[in-house]
C-alpha cells in the first residue's frame, strides 16, 4: 500500500511540475530561438522600447502571448511576423516552459497594489 501510494504521490508532483513549465528546459529553448536578440541579454532590456520586457512576467500572461503569437491571423490571435515564426515550432509544453523560465528571472518590472 505505501509503495502505491509513493508512486501515486511521485506522479502528482511530476505532473504539476510539467503543467507549471520546466524552468531549466525553458532557458534551453531561449538560447535556442535567440530571445535574447531582441528582447535584451537579460530579458529586461528590449532592443526597442515596444518591445517587452520578459524577465518577472507573469508566467499566465507569458503563455497566454505566446499562443497568441503561435495562432497568428486566427481569431483570438496576434498578429507579428517575427513572433509568429519564432513560435509555430514550439509545442504548449515549450511554451509552459519559456513562461516559466522568463518567471522566474530578476525583474525590474513593478506592480501596483
Amino acid at each position: 500500500m505505501k509503495k502505491t501510494y509513493a508512486i501515486l504521490l511521485f506522479s502528482v508532483v511530476s505532473f504539476s511540475a510539467s503543467a507549471a513549465g520546466n524552468i531549466s528546459k525553458g532557458k534551453v529553448l531561449a538560447e535556442k530561438y535567440s530571445c535574447a536578440t531582441c528582447h535584451g541579454k537579460d530579458y529586461g532590456t528590449p532592443i526597442d522600447p515596444s518591445y517587452p520586457k520578459l524577465a518577472g512576467q507573469h508566467r499566465d500572461y507569458l503563455e497566454h502571448a505566446l499562443t497568441a503569437y503561435k495562432r497568428g491571423d486566427a481569431p483570438n490571435g496576434r498578429n507579428n511576423a517575427i513572433m509568429t515564426g519564432q513560435v509555430k515550432p514550439l509545442t504548449n509544453q515549450d511554451i509552459k516552459d519559456l513562461a516559466a523560465y522568463f518567471h522566474s528571472l530578476p525583474t525590474t518590472l513593478v506592480t501596483h497594489r
